[in-house]
């Protein structure tokens, strides 16, 4: 994030007198984030969609008025979003989504992550030197992985939806076709990323006018060849993006551009249907999602050794506080990038690194006195820092009855490598970038990863997604939530569960305490201004380093308060929108 300013206006909607009530609309400098503002869920009767962005909110929310279920409002949100949100929103990228079914009282995960092309090799992003190229795995076609949303959502959708695709699809292809109108965070993400989309000529088409202006805050913006894309998909299902004319224009746009995806590459996807992470903290169920991504198995094991610690001595926002979790994310981390990798691939040790065993072994390594520095927790390999960016959007949908879905997806960095496929609309992902280009070698987020996420053909990246579903002891449905910000994306759940169950904060003052990461490597505490200056200077004498940052992520969060009756939802005040909406349907 890199404006100086940006508004937050939370909107209200009260059932009782169909009213709306704007409140807490404040400007903030970036580097500051008002902590101390009072922020209050928005409720809903019937449901609740959170998202980043306000018009696809009122699409999942839209969906759930007229019958759907959360996993047809989150299908509608996912396409809506690759409308109205494209830095994140994608039909050319993938991710993961996190299914509750409340009846069944059954958890799924759905892995459509992006796959390395099969001429992929381990060495592709080295020049002669053997060093990193930046700009191969950064900004070229080569740098795209085979695209897996389209392949997801309408898995998802087929499997567990109850709407046709045609209806759910319906609103993201108007909004391209007839367009709506750029707001300040849209025009001012195309002017942040400017460099990168002006290398791409459909992409300077689509996205700035005369003398290489961003799109203008106010102005009416139309995709009509993402419409015509969105409604071929619509009409004749996945096969128009892996098999039919979408397809050919992807490997064509390849061919002329030094891409290597194939024809065969998309004709072959498939999306996985996968067995969550389960955990348990401290009498909740934590439901969260399974490698490729290292979100779940790296949130589960911070919480279980979290949970041998005794948290009613330990004041939130104290010294102590933030010396405990950071040097538990530490720990985890250095499992998260040394042992996690593709299944289909490694053997990664889910049991292990889930049980509470291992985690009371880490706890008992744990100075309560001193932080332990990085070199003594990893031992061997190379340890550089670098700085850390990148784009995904979440969003959280519940419905009136129980069924939650929790779904994060990405094109990896802010409009991904910038190339827009000719003729269809839509960018591509970098998302090779979270393979280990080299190892001992941080990628884009900072993370020194090993062998096991290692470029191989048809393999997925290792990601640090983590879209959760929070239960009670009886399996009864709580919380769906998530967030973007890269390697950031794990810690910001830690946060916030942490938040809300040991500290017995609602679910937006617990998204909107103050974010901190450590991550091993650097070694140091990533931060956000609003923690106090005396707890800095505690943190600086146990041995941490520190670092201010600019605020980031965008947690997502719905929660179901009385089984079937109440709803609420919070987005992240730190992300310019009103994307929390909730459902009025008598």
């Amino acid at each position: 994030m890199k404006i100086k300013y940006f508004f937050i206006s939370i909107i209200f909607l009260f059932l009782e007198t169909n009213s709306f009530a704007l409140i807490n609309s404040f400007k903030i400098d970036n580097s500051k984030l008002l902590v101390n503002e009072i922020f209050k869920p928005i409720y809903g009767k019937n449901g609740i969609v959170v998202t980043e962005e306000e018009i696809a909110s009122k699409v999942g929310a839209k969906i759930l008025s007229q019958g759907g279920n959360a996993v047809d409002a989150a299908v509608a949100v996912g396409y809506a979003l690759a409308v109205t949100f494209p830095e994140a929103g994608n039909i050319g990228g993938g991710g993961f989504m996190m299914i509750w079914l409340n009846k069944e009282k059954k958890a799924i995960a759905i892995n459509y992550r992006e796959k390395a092309p099969k001429l992929a090799t381990r060495d592709m992003f080295l020049n002669k030197k053997g060093n990193v190229n930046d700009d191969l795995i950064d900004k070229s076609h080569l740098s795209s992985g085979v695209p897996g949303t389209v392949y997801g959502l309408n898995y998802a959708l087929k499997k567990y939806g109850s709407l046709p695709l045609t209806i759910v699809m319906k609103p993201a292809i108007d909004l391209a076709r007839n367009g709506f109108p750029v707001t300040h965070a849209f025009s001012n993400s195309i002017e942040e990323s400017k460099d990168l989309l002006l290398t791409s000529s459909e992409s300077k088409k689509i996205y700035f006018n005369s003398n290489d202006e961003a799109r203008k805050t106010g102005e009416l913006f139309i995709q009509t060849d993402l419409a015509n894309t969105l409604e071929k998909i619509s009409k004749e299902g996945t096969k128009a993006f892996y098999q039919g004319e979408i397809a050919n224009k992807i490997v064509q746009d390849m061919k002329e551009n030094n891409g290597i995806i194939t024809f065969e590459d998309l004709a072959n996807y498939k999306a996985e249907e996968m067995t969550p992470i389960f955990g348990k903290y401290r009498g909740f169920n934590v439901i969260s999602v399974p490698p490729p991504s290292s979100g779940g198995v790296t949130l589960i094991e911070m919480l279980n050794i979290l949970e041998n610690f005794d948290l009613k001595n330990v004041p939130l926002n104290s010294a102590k506080y933030y010396h405990i979790m950071t040097e538990i994310m530490n720990y985890a981390y250095h499992d998260r990038n040394s042992q996690l990798g593709d299944p289909n691939f490694i053997k990664n040790p889910i049991q292990k690194l889930t049980s509470k065993e291992y985690a009371y072994n880490v706890f008992k390594k744990i100075n309560l006195i001193r932080h332990t520095p990085s070199s003594k927790i990893q031992t061997d390999g190379i340890k550089i820092a670098s700085d850390q960016s990148g784009n995904t959007t979440h969003f959280s949908v519940i419905d009136k009855d129980g069924n939650m879905v929790s779904n994060t997806y990405t094109l990896n960095f802010s409009y991904g490598n910038g190339k827009t496929v000719k003729g269809t609309g839509f960018l591509l992902n970098n998302e090779m970038g979270d393979f280990t280009a080299k190892v001992g070698v941080p990628n884009s987020y900072g993370l020194i990863q090993g062998k096991a996420n290692a470029i191989e053909p048809q393999k997925r990246p290792l990601s640090s997604m983590t879209p959760t579903l929070l239960l009670n002891e009886n399996f009864d449905p709580i919380l769906a939530t998530g967030a973007p910000g890269g390697s950031r994306i794990i810690t910001q759940i830690f946060n916030v569960l942490v938040n809300y169950i040991d500290y017995n904060k609602n679910i937006a003052t617990a998204t909107s305490k103050a974010k901190f990461h450590s991550q091993l490597w650097p070694d140091e505490i990533y931060y956000e201004d609003g923690i106090s200056p005396d707890t800095l200077e505690k943190l600086s004498k146990m041995g941490h380093k520190l670092k201010l940052g600019h605020p980031y992520g965008s947690v997502q969060t719905a929660e179901q308060k009385k089984q079937n009756q109440i709803y609420f939802g919070f987005a992240d005040p730190r992300s310019e929108g009103d994307g929390a909406i909730g459902v009025f349907k008598e």
